[in-house]
């Protein structure tokens, strides 16, 4: 789960998304992604001994959000992920705004709005316009149990045929 708020960087990251501080966006953004690039030799040592990662909110969330800002460009804000471990499956459990909007806590954390989710949701689909990745779309609304059959299935097709590829990397 990213940020991983544990690290120096990822408490400061916390600190931001609960709207207990301030950063500036360009600022921010890097952080986002030096939390993830503090994270690569785990992941990779993790991978290296088989073990299968399931990460939420990874380099696509960043670039969504911050490029769902005035000023940013897509290509701008995937330039500090730029070879990271490149995941071998990117599901998108989509919701509907006002769905999502039901759920626990929506709106506690900065970005936690409709305007904003509107913005970001069109990133995202300006991101899954890339080939290069196998990007899923699961619809979220359906039951607990739809969707995590959906996913379970999904995940084991992608484990058994990554298992024979080597590590990727992201956006080269």
């Amino acid at each position: 789960l990213f940020p991983e708020r544990s690290t120096d960087i990822g408490r400061l990251l916390s600190s931001y998304l609960e709207k207990e501080s301030d950063v500036e966006d360009h600022s921010v953004h890097l952080l986002f992604s030096a939390n993830r690039w503090e994270q690569v030799p785990l992941m990779k040592e993790k991978l290296n001994q088989g073990v299968t990662l399931v990460v939420d909110r990874y380099a696509f969330s960043g670039v969504a959000f911050t490029s769902a800002k005035e000023n940013f460009s897509l290509e701008w804000c995937k330039q500090p992920d730029v070879g990271l471990p490149k995941p071998d499956l990117v599901l998108f459990l989509h919701l509907k705004l006002a769905d999502a909007a039901m759920r626990g806590e929506f709106g506690r954390e900065r970005y936690e709005n409709g305007a904003v989710q509107e913005r970001v949701l069109q990133r995202f689909h300006q991101l899954m316009k890339d080939t290069t990745l196998n990007w899923k779309m699961v619809d979220a609304s359906k039951s607990i149990e739809e969707v995590h059959e959906e996913i379970r299935a999904l995940s084991e097709d992608t484990i058994c045929t990554a298992v024979q590829r080597p590590l990727g990397e992201l956006w080269k």
